[in-house]
């Protein structure tokens, strides 16, 4: 990489150049040695091809470690994350899509309605699952306060988020979704942390360890028999503005990630007050 020296020209101080000469900088001036290459020895040039490596090299570093921070602090995954040539629809402040065709986990009659859409292979969505939703079912959901519905939106990105999804309309074709959803996110959080790596047959054999019929839901996923009904969820979910999961609605307003439980708390106690 060739080395650009700053090269100026003295001139006598007065008052019009001492105040552009008090100016800040907006970098540094390092002065570099004037290189004779032609009788410069090779060692020398070599060492200063190597600074120069090592500087690049070095910036290159910092910059991924700063991105990887940034990434490891969100709690939730979105769309933003693949390339798009559309823009993203805008996160309005309440979301007015129902509740959707999945069996409700509560009592139908609570006051508060929490909707949730979700990704099965989305590692923040598993952290609500492991984190979060335990204190919300017991102090809110057991009591008949909330009830809660589950919403698909399968991030492209994850290449088990679909089949996963139609697994789940699977079991529930059975009358067992909240025990797949649970069984689901319980097998990833034996695999490992972040997004991890699964197939159809782990979503079959995990199928028949809950006790579902196999014969009967394998031939249900592979002809990806509710397809339909996935793309209808996420088309309403685009439509009402979500473009990241876990994305929440509680009686309307938004939670987005998987925040601690006390933001949880905070929005239902506002609707129920």
């Amino acid at each position: 990489m060739p080395v650009r020296q700053k090269r100026e020209e003295r001139v006598e101080a007065t008052p019009n150049t001492a105040s552009s000469e008090n100016q800040k900088k907006e970098y540094i001036e390092i002065p570099l040695p004037k290189l004779n290459l032609r009788s410069a020895p090779m060692n020398q040039i070599l060492v200063v091809i190597l600074v120069i490596t090592a500087f690049v090299i070095g910036s290159l570093v910092t910059k991924v470690q700063y991105l990887e921070k940034n990434a490891a602090g969100s709690s939730q995954e979105t769309l933003s994350n693949t390339p798009t040539t559309a823009p993203l629809p805008t996160r309005p402040t309440k979301l007015t899509v129902g509740p959707g065709k999945l069996p409700l986990l509560g009592d139908a009659n609570a006051k508060v309605t929490m909707i949730e859409f979700s990704d099965f292979q989305c590692p923040f969505c598993r952290n609500f699952y492991t984190q979060s939703l335990p204190q919300i079912k017991k102090e809110y959901i057991d009591t008949g306060k909330v009830k809660l519905a589950y919403r698909h939106y399968p991030l492209p990105f994850h290449p088990a988020a679909m089949p996963s999804a139609l697994a789940s309309e699977c079991a529930n074709e059975q009358g067992r979704f909240w025990d797949y959803h649970d069984k689901l996110f319980e097998e990833e959080e034996k695999l490992g942390q972040g997004t991890v790596q699964y197939t159809a047959d782990d979503l079959k054999r995990w199928a028949v360890e809950i006790g579902l019929i196999g014969i009967t839901f394998d031939t249900c996923l592979d002809s990806e028999k509710y397809k339909d009904r996935v793309e209808t969820d996420i088309q309403e979910a685009t439509t009402a503005g979500v473009n990241s999961t876990p994305t929440f609605s509680v009686n309307g307003e938004i939670v987005e990630g998987a925040v601690p439980f006390a933001q949880f708390k905070a929005a239902i106690d506002r609707t129920l007050k």
